[in-house]
């Protein structure tokens, strides 16, 4: 058996050495610089592969997705048999905790005004809130968004959570499924989406979404670009019904100069970066979800073909 690997030659460097030191009998072979027979590959860990790149593995098992998302996957044309995995690591779980608190507190100190201000020589005053006197609420409530909601329970936020399964966090008020979305949005102050990109999570950061949301509220996209509509958006913070977004991914990547993102005032932009897999860390859990297939056991992050993540 062969696990092969398409993508950065310098991750899979650091991916073969954790392969030969914990599964020696799995070789690792990169594509485009390894020889390897496709008959004996039944592990392949990717981005996003053509699916004529899979057809040539007749034997392919399991695709390991190296992010956290799979809608760049093309779940409709693999093979029924084969598994989809998804990335779940702690350095990319931190990073992203890391990446939703420092953008929560961002946007509940108005640091998108008083930066605005700041440029156009104001000195303007506005009154301090504590962390307690805002909600925060949470979009998707996987590994990504519970870890983020644990790293904003120290600060104080009153929290929220809604997912399309039912949740029960400590410290979270969770909500459920369409019938739960109306009642969550109503009291959300900062809005964080988290969500996988499926066909009815795009477009939900939209005009019907943000008439719902406590006038003055804010939004922080770090799921897809595709789930926020930016006319919408922009519409929405110069009415002030939003007061600011922070967005680290925009729909397409990267965005064309003349984008209105890059100088909107109310608008803070980053360039994906919000976390990404780690090599180091990546390597260990690709290769125990590898132990626990060849094990019998099921592999961390399987998804589900049908729901698309």
């Amino acid at each position: 058996m062969t696990m092969l690997y398409h993508g950065p030659e310098a991750r899979g460097t650091v991916w073969a050495e954790v392969f030969a030191r914990r599964l020696p009998d799995v070789p690792f072979c990169q594509w485009g610089h390894d020889t390897v027979n496709p008959v004996t590959v039944r592990f392949m860990a990717a981005w996003n592969p053509a699916p004529d790149m899979v057809a040539q593995f007749p034997n392919l098992e399991v695709l390991f997705c190296v992010g956290a998302g799979v809608d760049q996957l093309p779940l409709h044309s693999l093979p029924p048999q084969v598994r989809v995995v998804r990335m779940i690591e702690p350095g990319l779980t931190i990073a992203m905790a890391e990446y939703v608190a420092t953008a929560a507190l961002v946007l509940h100190r108005d640091l998108p005004h008083f930066v605005s201000e700041q440029r156009a020589g104001r000195w303007s005053y506005a009154p301090p809130r504590l962390a307690s006197e805002r909600r925060v609420g949470v979009m998707g409530l996987g590994a990504l968004g519970k870890a983020a909601l644990d790293m904003l329970k120290p600060m104080g936020f009153a929290l929220s959570g809604w997912s399309r399964s039912a949740h029960d966090i400590g410290g979270v008020e969770c909500f459920v499924g369409a019938d739960g979305f109306d009642a969550f949005i109503a009291q959300v102050d900062i809005l964080v989406c988290l969500l996988p990109l499926t066909p009815e999570t795009h477009g939900i950061l939209c005009r019907k979404t943000f008439e719902k949301m406590p006038r003055g509220a804010a939004v922080i996209n770090a799921g897809r670009g595709r789930h926020l509509v930016t006319d919408d958006l922009i519409a929405a913070l110069g009415s002030g019904q939003l007061r600011a977004a922070m967005l680290d991914v925009t729909d397409p990547e990267p965005l064309p100069a003349e984008h209105p993102f890059y100088s909107h005032p109310a608008i803070f932009l980053t360039p994906h970066v919000a976390a990404e897999t780690r090599a180091d860390t990546a390597g260990e859990v690709l290769t125990d979800n590898v132990e626990r297939i060849l094990s019998g056991r099921a592999p961390l992050g399987e998804v589900d073909r049908s729901r698309g993540y």
